[in-house]
């Protein structure tokens, strides 16, 4: 099954136009760190784990259809 994120789907990033699909959730998470790094110069080993769980929320919401 495919996942997919979509950046401006997260509170804050809603003029990111990031929107990433990968055959898997593992490797879906590395390109949302990467797309963090690159695009709006964070460093995901600061993300809070409530930021983490947001992006899983919009991971799940995406993967559904």
């Amino acid at each position: 099954m495919p996942y997919t994120y979509i950046c401006g789907q997260f509170p804050g990033m809603e003029s990111c136009p990031g929107r990433f699909t990968t055959a898997g959730e593992r490797e879906l998470w590395e390109v949302v760190e990467l797309h963090g790094r690159v695009a709006h110069g964070e460093d995901p080993s600061q993300w809070s784990e409530e930021d983490r769980d947001q992006i899983r929320r919009i991971i799940s919401a995406s993967s559904d259809g």
